[in-house]
């Protein structure tokens, strides 16, 4: 009996994950996060960028309000660049034999757990999470706790849990 056929991926997602299997593993799942992590740095992003528009057009001539309403501005676009970029580089990755997660833009870090290990796994979707089709998975292992135990924001996670 073989195991579960391998997930094709896309040719830079390949890239990305298979970096980080061994050479007798084979990716069975790998995706990134929902888009609707992206909800809460949009929200809190929008209103600050305004702001620094408003103060960079209030009086052009007032080079204080201008620079100050500049600097609102870049920083504003530092910080949501900084959360898609974390967007992006995240991965959830369920192979042959192991889950992991990658995550950082500037330090990568790899957090994993092997599949023996894992005794119970629990996949929850919330009223926000049906409707934008993402979900969370809880990993319950043998041994101490463990890194990765919480994955939130996993698109398609019915599709994931039965696979």
């Amino acid at each position: 009996m073989s195991g579960p056929a391998p997930l094709e991926l896309p040719p830079r997602a390949s890239k990305d994950v298979r970096k980080y299997l061994l050479p007798d593993e084979t990716a069975v799942v790998a995706t990134r996060r929902h888009w609707a992590v992206l909800i809460e740095p949009t929200v809190k992003f929008l209103p600050v960028f305004v702001v620094g528009g408003w103060l960079l057009l209030l009086d052009p001539d007032n080079r204080v309000t201008s620079s100050a309403g500049l600097l609102v501005i870049l920083a504003s676009l530092v910080y949501y660049g900084l959360r898609v970029a974390e967007w992006w580089m995240r991965h959830f990755i369920v192979s042959t034999r192991r889950v992991l997660l990658t995550s950082g833009v500037i330090a990568r870090t790899v957090t994993l757990l092997p599949l023996r290990r894992i005794t119970d796994l629990t996949w929850k979707e919330t009223v926000p999470g049906q409707v934008l089709g993402y979900g969370t998975f809880r990993f319950e292992s043998a041994g101490p706790q463990q890194a990765l135990s919480e994955i939130t924001f996993l698109p398609g996670a019915d599709v994931l849990y039965r696979r």
